[in-house]
């Protein structure tokens, strides 16, 4: 069987809400089922919006490290608060942009995006997303009776590329990573490194179809993608290495 990808429509919602039973209704709009070992995944936009983790930044009081990381990388002071308040570390940046870590998560501007919320507001990284997608894979589970993986999936910018691709900030359910090591390549030497990351391939392939802009698609199916589900807990550190491990990260500060 192929892989295949279905990005469902969703109505837009206002406020907090049930992201499970909103997966409900749009199952049923689209007139769609999941099925035994599908890889649903949802936007980590759409689990922000639904606990509210949107923040006016009207609302904002700005404290003395806000103040000194907007003049240093010439940002708005309330945007600088919000990127303090919401990360672990922030290596460096440029004009407008700051590279953070939070959680081993890195990203421009701590996660937080201006697109699809009202002007002077800002929609924050979903709390506790391991948790969000394992309660989303269990209800899944009870109600249907089947097993599925979940992804929570945001875009990101890689380095020197143009554009962004999908990226996992969480998962339950589905092996994060597919360990290569001892395999042998098409010449037969043995690989020494390689791991395959299985969710974040399978996140940039639904955020293809899922878009960015004004689709309204926070959903989608992910079939026959032969990743290996299972029912244990998965553990965030089996899917990202602390900034001090990462190549791109010890590469520059090096220099």
């Amino acid at each position: 069987m192929s892989l295949s990808v279905s990005a469902l429509l969703s109505e837009r919602k206002n406020g907090e809400f049930d992201v499970f039973e909103a997966l409900l209704e749009t199952l049923a709009k689209n007139k769609t089922k999941l099925q035994e070992n599908d890889v649903l995944v949802i936007s980590t936009k759409y689990i922000s919006n639904s606990q509210g983790r949107i923040v006016s930044t009207k609302k904002i009081k700005v404290s003395k490290k806000g103040l000194d990381t907007a003049k240093k990388f010439q940002m708005k002071p309330e945007i600088a608060e919000i990127i303090v308040r919401e990360t672990d570390k922030i290596f460096g940046g440029i004009s407008g942009f700051v590279i953070t870590s939070s959680e081993n998560i890195m990203a421009p501007n701590g996660g937080i995006d201006k697109s699809n919320v009202k002007k002077d507001q800002v929609i924050l990284y979903p709390k506790n997303p391991f948790l969000m997608a394992e309660q989303i894979r269990r209800k899944i589970f009870l109600k249907f009776l089947i097993h599925v993986g979940v992804i929570l999936v945001d875009s990101r910018l890689m380095p020197a590329r143009v554009g962004t691709s999908g990226v996992a900030i969480s998962c339950a359910g589905i092996e994060p990573v597919l360990d290569l090591r001892s395999k042998k390549d098409l010449d037969g030497n043995p690989l020494k490194v390689t791991f395959q990351a299985v969710i974040d391939n399978i996140a940039t392939i639904a955020n293809h179809k899922m878009g960015e802009g004004a689709e309204s698609k926070p959903f989608a199916i992910v079939r026959d993608s032969g990743a290996q589900l299972t029912d244990r807990k998965i553990s965030p550190s089996e899917m990202a290495v602390s900034p001090d491990q990462c190549v791109y990260v010890r590469g520059l500060t090096n220099v």
